[in-house]
């Protein structure tokens, strides 16, 4: 769900982009048929969402809201973070959101046969909606939610989840800046690990 972010956190390589995407869409066994660097854009995904879910910043976030949103709670605080990450990105990525972007969905179109069809339709909306300089705008946020509420099979709370942005905003964003800064140093220190 937090897109932007693993994005943030990978290397400017085109396929190793994808992979830290494609890393929400393929579970379990890791799949060598991927090419090197979108493997390792999966495996580099896949820690970070382990170095994630027991960090303190996101743990604060997640205690923040309301208790009617149980484990989805995690997926509002995913979201938020991409907020408060594209809000704030000129200050922490040497190139803007807007050129990011594009990057991104060049690597994205250039993949596209590779990537399982679930990934290929999110992608193809991605890109038509261009969905990562979206997220700094509140009502989109709030739409993101709403969408996501409709897609799961289950009924949820999500569609009103954006009052718990609004309601929590200041104490989430120190939060996703704590978390910002401790992701940063935790993937520059896996540096040829993966």
């Amino acid at each position: 769900m937090n897109y932007l972010f693993h994005l943030y956190l990978s290397p400017d390589i085109p396929e190793e982009l994808v992979g830290s995407i494609l890393g929400d869409f393929v579970k379990g066994r890791l799949d060598t048929t991927y090419a090197p660097d979108v493997t390792r854009g999966i495996v580099l995904h896949r820690r970070v969402d382990s170095f994630a879910h027991d960090h303190p910043a996101v743990r604060r976030s997640r205690l923040r809201m309301e208790d009617s949103y149980g484990h989805y709670r995690g997926v509002l605080v995913d979201v938020f973070y991409d907020h408060f990450l594209a809000r704030t990105w000129e200050c922490h990525h040497p190139v803007p959101l807007p050129l990011f972007a594009r990057r991104v969905y060049a690597a994205l179109e250039s993949c596209l046969p590779i990537l399982p069809a679930a990934m290929q339709q999110m992608a193809t909306r991605m890109i038509a909606h261009d969905w990562l300089t979206s997220y700094r705008d509140e009502a989109v946020v709030s739409r993101v939610l709403e969408r996501l509420s409709l897609r799961l099979r289950r009924p949820n709370p999500l569609a009103s989840g954006a009052g718990e942005l609004r309601r929590n905003y200041a104490g989430l964003e120190e939060d996703f800046e704590e978390f910002r800064g401790a992701a940063v140093a935790y993937v520059d220190g896996l540096a040829g690990e993966l």
